[in-house]
């Protein structure tokens, strides 16, 4: 009868104390959770948006279109048509060629008053324009005695007015623009001399100085960093996969295996500007190689990127069942088969993901590039392959560095752009990473 009593005070229709605290604490722990990725989520949002919010307009620029007549008494004083000879015309030359293009427009659409000046006009154009209709005309001499649409960038007051970064109050304090000069801009808009599109250029062409920040762009820096990418790939993954499957399965196990593998541990933890130091002592100073060049900075980053491929590759290989190894074994396979043939396909899926995961943690850094000298302005794109690789060219994270870095607020959104640019390759990357995973991956 006790023992009968006891058991229907134990029911399982009612809920004992300790299983009360047990469910209590899963509870807990999924609310925590849920915290967790909220608060991930929440970071991730607010990054995007503050990204997104600022660097968007960096794709638009505002440009002057008007009709130029290409003087052939000023832009070539020989009458010879000779590029060589044309050089000799500054753009100092083609600034006024401009500079009178859109004062004779602006008076015959009746815009210009009192209230503005012919070098006012001039000056809603950007400092770049001149070198950009030199540029062409040097490029076709034909077109010299006729005239020609031009579409020249908007000064970037101008185009910060349109994009709500200028206001009029600021441009009666600001000595780059006035609001004379805004109100002219938008009655230009208002009679289509004037619109805001796409800017390609901010995507291909190369940067630009502090006084053009309409002109900056990222060609030269998605160049530089394309070069490293394909050096980091060509020697960080074949490197990082032979000394995975060397020490994964071939190595004896003693101290001086243990040793590596601890360094290689260490080394994954090193903060990136210590390869800085060593690439700027090693290849730079006792090598001799250029600053610079994405040669120096594809082997800085692949010493960086090494070890992070090495930890991932040995995790994937070691994934793999030990009864897929013996089954090989037991047929006969060699040590070597058994690796290349049955192991390593069944670790791809890692093998690729963390080799990915690697080059996108080499595409975002900044301070080893810093050291090599990447921080240097760059306005020349670095020639094809292999010469290439030995140019002074810039990458896309040291291009954010230096736009921060300059005072016109024009560069805080061009920073904020190549910010977004960097994100779309990085956001490219991991899903390669999760395309190449499902694709090759195996279950057992």
């Amino acid at each position: 009868m006790t023992m009968h009593a006891t058991n229907m005070g134990n029911s399982l229709y009612k809920t004992d104390p300790l299983t009360k605290r047990l469910n209590a604490a899963e509870a807990r722990f999924r609310i925590y959770g849920m915290a967790a990725v909220a608060f991930g989520v929440l970071a991730l949002v607010g990054l995007l948006t503050s990204a997104l919010g600022t660097g968007v307009s960096a794709f638009r620029q505002t440009f002057v279109e008007i009709p130029v007549m290409l003087d052939a008494a000023v832009l070539d004083k020989s009458g010879n048509r000779n590029p060589e000879e044309m050089a000799k015309i500054t753009t100092i030359g083609y600034a006024k060629v401009l500079e009178t293009a859109m004062v004779a427009e602006l008076t015959e659409r009746g815009l210009l008053n009192d209230r503005v000046s012919a070098k006012d006009a001039g000056g809603l154009i950007s400092k770049e324009a001149p070198a950009q209709l030199r540029n062409m005309v040097l490029a076709n001499p034909e077109l010299l005695g006729t005239t020609v649409e031009f579409r020249a960038l908007a000064n970037g007051r101008v185009d910060g007015f349109f994009k709500g970064r200028v206001t009029m109050e600021s441009a009666a304090l600001d000595s780059n623009i006035s609001p004379a000069q805004l109100e002219l801009a938008q009655k230009m808009r208002e009679l289509g001399l004037l619109s805001v599109s796409f800017n390609w250029g901010f995507i291909t062409g190369p940067d630009a100085s502090e006084l053009r920040p309409e002109a900056a762009g990222l060609g030269v820096a998605i160049l530089g960093s394309l070069y490293m990418m394909i050096f980091v790939l060509v020697l960080a993954l074949p490197l990082g996969v032979a000394a995975s499957i060397y020490l994964e399965e071939f190595a004896p196990q003693n101290r001086f295996t243990d040793l590596i593998e601890v360094n290689i541990s260490n080394l994954a933890a090193v903060p990136s500007i210590v390869f800085g130091i060593l690439g700027l002592a090693v290849f730079i100073n006792f090598g001799g190689l250029p600053q610079s060049s994405p040669l120096v900075g594809g082997l800085v980053l692949t010493l960086m990127t090494l070890p992070t491929i090495i930890i991932a590759t040995r995790a994937a290989l070691k994934a793999v069942p030990p009864s897929i190894k013996d089954a090989a074994l037991g047929i006969g396979a060699s040590k070597t088969q058994t690796v290349f043939h049955h192991v390593l396909p069944l670790a791809m899926p890692g093998i690729l993901t963390g080799a990915i995961i690697g080059l996108a943690q080499a595409l975002g850094e900044t301070a080893p590039l810093l050291l090599i000298g990447m921080v240097a302005f760059v306005r020349d794109y670095p020639a094809a392959p292999p010469e290439g690789f030995l140019d002074p060219a810039a990458a896309l994270p040291v291009q954010v560095y230096n736009f921060t870095q300059r005072a016109d607020p024009a560069f805080i959104e061009r920073a904020s752009g190549a910010i977004i640019v960097l994100l779309v390759f990085l956001l490219a990357m991991n899903l390669l990473a999760i395309i190449l995973r499902r694709r090759f991956e195996r279950r057992w």
